[in-house]
């Protein structure tokens, strides 16, 4: 690990919607965020964390993420998103992004595959029951709103079904399936995906949204051991192929 940087950076953090306006429709965008890398400089700020930048509906203010690959064209164009991080490194400015990795939107491309009546590729992507009447105890879930036969567990609001990173606790194993399952180490590999990507493209890191609400069953807040896992296997990965990353959370696992 290399991304020593992270020990003296002094953040400062954007929440896209609001931030700077430069065109006049009523949100804030990366032309804005551009014009404004002098101002946050002057602060002292060497660092900047920004808030959910991806394609969304935001009904949970881009916390329901319609698509990981892509920005959202509220704030602007691809070009433009590239333009506001190649200023701010060329300013000496270091930038994480918001990652999602629990839910994803129900407009999620991935989602509404997995929620048709035939079995696909997505099928297990997302944690469903095996009956659209059940309610199991201690889980948010919508049903009957799509073709599929059973009820779709959601994390937060009922627009963001969870992903499937699998159960550490067993309880229902007509759906629920272990951590350690193909269907959740392939969400486990399409997380890594959508890392890469960004990565790829110039971010310097992730701060985590919610990083414990990954694996179900999973224990006391303070344990996760399964989730744990998760995020030790991720940071080899980055430690890897993106040494100079960082990846920090809202939540503090002294076991992660």
């Amino acid at each position: 690990m290399t991304n020593t940087w992270l020990k003296s950076a002094v953040f400062y953090e954007i929440y896209p919607n609001s931030f700077m306006d430069s065109n006049g429709d009523g949100y804030g965008d990366f032309k804005g965020m551009t014009s404004k890398l002098d101002y946050i400089k002057s602060l002292g700020c060497n660092a900047i964390w920004l808030n959910p930048h991806y394609d969304s509906p935001f009904k949970d203010g881009g916390y329901d993420v319609r698509d990981y690959f892509k920005v959202s064209s509220r704030f602007g164009t691809e070009a433009d998103f590239d333009e506001f991080l190649a200023t701010a490194h060329a300013k000496g400015i270091k930038v994480i992004l918001d990652l999602v990795p629990g839910h994803t939107s129900e407009e999620n491309a991935d989602f509404l595959r997995s929620a048709e009546s035939m079995p696909n590729e997505m099928y297990d992507r997302f944690i469903w029951t095996d009956d659209p009447w059940s309610c199991p105890q201690g889980f948010k879930n919508n049903s009957g709103r799509f073709d599929r036969h059973g009820s779709s567990i959601v994390n937060f609001f009922c627009t963001q079904p969870a992903l499937n990173y699998g159960f550490n606790r067993v309880d229902e194993p007509s759906w629920q399936h272990s951590y350690k399952s193909e269907a959740a180490l392939k969400t486990r590999e399409w997380l890594k995906s959508v890392m890469r990507f960004w990565l790829d493209r110039g971010a310097d890191g992730f701060r985590v949204d919610m990083a414990d609400s990954l694996v179900k069953n999973d224990g006391e807040q303070s344990e996760k051991p399964a989730t744990s896992e998760i995020w030790r296997d991720i940071r080899a990965m980055l430690d890897s192929e993106y040494p100079d990353a960082v990846l920090v959370s809202e939540w503090a696992n002294p076991q992660a």
